[in-house]
C-alpha cells in the first residue's frame, strides 16, 4: 500500500480531484469564500493527516505540478497581447501603479515583520509575497529567506485576493476595467489573476500584465534591501 502513495499518480491525482470538488463546491455554493484552491488545499491536508500519509510521498506528484507553475504563468502573455493596444495606449499609469503596488507590498510587509519581531529569514521570506511563485521563491533564497513559508504565503495572499477582490472593487467603486485588473495583479499574483479572467478579458489581461510588472519591480527592490 506504501508504494501506491510514493507514486507520482497518486499525488498528481489527489491535486486533480480536490481541486475538481473545489470547483463543485464553489459553484454549487456560489460563496466567494471558497475558493477552490483554498477547498483543495485544506481536502489534500486533511487526507494526508487522516491517513497519516507522509508527505514526502504526496510530493513525489506534487514536484511534477510545481514543474507547470512557469509555464502556466507565461501563458498570461496571450491575454496580454490580445488587449496590447490598451498597454500602449496606457504604459505610464500602468508603470506606475504596478511600481505602487509592489512598494507598498513590501513595505507594508517589512514593518509589520519589524513589529513583531520576527527573524531576519521569516521577514526575507514574506517580503515578495505579491508576486507569483516562481519569482517569489528566488527572491526569498537571495535574500537568505525560507522558500517553504514564501510558497505558502504567496499561495495565501493569491487566495485572499481571489476571494475578496471583488468586493474591495465595489467597496472603492472600482468600475474601471484596466484599473481593476492592474489592482488584482499588483496584490495577488497569478491566483487573483485567475478571479480577474472571471470578471472580464480586460481585466484578465492587465491582471497578466501586472503580475509580469510587478515581478520585475519586485527582483529589482530586492536588490536594494
Amino acid at each position: 500500500m506504501a508504494e501506491i502513495f510514493y507514486s507520482p499518480y497518486f499525488g498528481i491525482s489527489l491535486t486533480i480531484i480536490s481541486f475538481f470538488v473545489g470547483q463543485k463546491i464553489q459553484k454549487k455554493t456560489g460563496l466567494m469564500i471558497c475558493n477552490p484552491l483554498l477547498i483543495a488545499v485544506v481536502l489534500i491536508i486533511g487526507i494526508l493527516l487522516v491517513f497519516r500519509i507522509p508527505y514526502e510521498a504526496y510530493q513525489q506528484g506534487g514536484a511534477v505540478i510545481n514543474m507547470f507553475l512557469a509555464p502556466a504563468t507565461a501563458c498570461l502573455a496571450v491575454s496580454i497581447y490580445n488587449k496590447i493596444q490598451i498597454l500602449k495606449e496606457h504604459w505610464l499609469p500602468i508603470l506606475v501603479g504596478c511600481t505602487c503596488g509592489s512598494s507598498a507590498s513590501m513595505i507594508s510587509v517589512y514593518i509589520m515583520c519589524k513589529i513583531f519581531h520576527l527573524d531576519d529569514a521569516v521577514t526575507a521570506a514574506m517580503i515578495p509575497k505579491s508576486v507569483t511563485t516562481p519569482i517569489a521563491v528566488s527572491i526569498a533564497e537571495s535574500l537568505g529567506g525560507l522558500p517553504s513559508i514564501t510558497v505558502v504565503v504567496v499561495i495565501f495572499t493569491g487566495i485572499l485576493g481571489s476571494i475578496f477582490a471583488p468586493i474591495m472593487l465595489k467597496i472603492f467603486g472600482v468600475t474601471e476595467s484596466m484599473t481593476a485588473g492592474i489592482s488584482i495583479g499588483a496584490c495577488s499574483h497569478a491566483i487573483g489573476t485567475s478571479k480577474a479572467i472571471q470578471i472580464g478579458e480586460t481585466e484578465g489581461a492587465m491582471s497578466g500584465l501586472a503580475v509580469g510588472i510587478c515581478g520585475i519591480i519586485t527582483v529589482i527592490f530586492s536588490i536594494f534591501i
